[in-house]
């Protein structure tokens, strides 16, 4: 926790001179945030956070001598608590490294944007998505955080029909997270699992690609129309809301571009609300590591049905946003770490 007054302090890695000098414009309106350094490579850069002492590295990927990968795992074990943010290409290779990059405990990422416009109209572009981004990390005292973990109260509470499906929310942490989470699925697991990752086109589909090399279920970006089918888990795609509809007796993918909810597309809140239309409360739904509030109005919809809702705890979320909106309004059966909650679903499964 910062003390008022205090500075978050961001160190800028990326060999571009162009991009070093953006960062710093785009972070010098922010008064709660303070660029104490720049490294043009990955080997300066260490020295620079030993100098520096920042508390947010900003890392591009490909640089010489020592690239953001490298010192990104060299980061992790000698500062693990360093919160590190990507900058990613808009390209295929781009998308597959920063998905790499996350999966090895990069805390987020942004993407460059295209060449164009004045650099002060793009460091205001940049400033806009990079600031929130730093700042979900941090808090102050009396700035309205959620409480700890600790605090909200959380009871048992059985279902009134067995499960049908389980929805999962995350955005934050979520491809790490997400990576060590749904490998723990057995391969006979019967429900279907539907899954909301704040994540923009491809991006989504590499991430199912990545995830369906490492599971025992069989994982996928949802297609509309796809029928939800047992045993098998969707990644909703990027830019597009992800709902589930019944009809001549299945249930299938429903996929659409309305209106963003909590600023997101796709949004945790349209998946959980279109599953209690479709299961009642025959659901149970969790809410992973994330920015924001997103899936807090899904599962007041599902808990008023009979829905179990289980949230991941402060202490293994990379941003207790989400979860934490949802277990401080009381809606959450279990506060769990994340390696428990794949034993907690199956157990509300009935060990099915």
């Amino acid at each position: 926790m910062l003390q008022p007054g205090e500075r978050i302090r961001v160190l800028v890695v990326d060999d571009s001179a162009v991009i070093r000098r953006l960062v710093t414009r785009a972070l010098e309106p922010e008064a709660d945030l303070e660029v104490v350094g720049t490294a043009a490579n990955g080997a300066i850069g260490l020295e620079r956070v030993a100098q520096w002492n920042p508390d947010v590295l900003t890392l591009d990927i490909e640089m010489p001598e020592m690239d953001g990968l490298e010192m990104l795992a060299r980061v992790r074990r000698l500062y693990p608590h360093l919160r590190v943010i990507m900058f990613s290409s808009r390209t295929e290779r781009g998308a597959a490294v920063t998905l790499q990059a996350l999966s090895l405990g990069a805390d987020d990422y942004v993407t460059k944007a295209a060449n164009g416009g004045s650099i002060e109209a793009s460091a205001a572009r940049l400033g806009e998505e990079l600031a929130p981004k730093i700042r979900q990390f941090f808090r102050w005292p009396g700035d309205g955080a959620p409480a700890p973990a600790s605090a909200p109260v959380c009871l048992r509470r059985e279902f009134k029909a067995p499960p049908k499906a389980v929805g999962i929310g995350v955005s934050t942490g979520g491809p790490a997270a997400l990576g060590a989470m749904l490998p723990a699925f057995p391969a006979e697991f019967p429900l279907p699992v539907l899954v909301v990752q704040h994540m923009p086109p491809l991006f989504t589909r590499l991430l199912a690609e990545r995830l369906h090399g490492v599971c025992r279920l069989p994982v996928g970006e949802a297609r509309a129309g796809q029928a939800v089918a047992a045993g098998k888990i969707l990644i909703a795609p990027g830019d597009f809301h992800m709902k589930v509809v019944s009809g001549a007796g299945n249930v299938r993918v429903y996929l659409d571009q309305s209106a963003p909810q909590n600023s997101c597309r796709p949004a945790v809140d349209a998946l959980f609300a279109s599953m209690a239309e479709v299961y009642g409360g025959a659901v149970i739904a969790v809410i992973l590591t994330g920015m924001g509030r997103d899936g807090l109005r899904g599962a007041q919809i599902l808990r008023a049905q009979g829905a179990s809702i289980l949230a991941q705890d402060e202490a293994s979320s990379v941003v207790w946003g989400m979860p934490g909106a949802v277990a401080n309004a009381g809606l959450a059966d279990r506060v769990l770490g994340l390696d428990h909650i794949v034993p907690e679903i199956l157990r509300l499964a009935g060990g099915r």
